[in-house]
């Protein structure tokens, strides 16, 4: 499991994306890098962090559904993931 500071800071830089999101559009359309480096940092999506939706853990994410690889092989192995069948794992 993630800290909770952690899973609160990626909420945190996800709000400031949406929030920033038309106006840094507007500035990359007008080639306006100065501008765009006036907006906080953590605006640019690219600081974002992709985690598990149960646990928060950032590594062996898996981004058709959404989950690290270790929720991801429990939810299956109890048949609660439709169309995944378990293989040789």
């Amino acid at each position: 499991m993630a800290k909770e500071s952690m899973k609160a800071r990626e909420i945190k830089r996800k709000q400031l994306v949406e929030k920033f999101a038309k106006k840094r559009a507007k500035l990359k359309a007008e080639g306006d890098y100065q501008g765009l480096s006036r907006l906080p940092r953590n605006s640019n999506p690219n600081r974002l962090h992709n985690r598990c939706i149960l646990t928060g853990r950032p590594k062996g994410y898996m981004r058709q559904f959404g989950l690290s690889r270790i929720t991801f092989r429990e939810m299956a192995s109890e048949g609660l993931i439709p169309g995944v069948k378990k293989a040789s794992w």
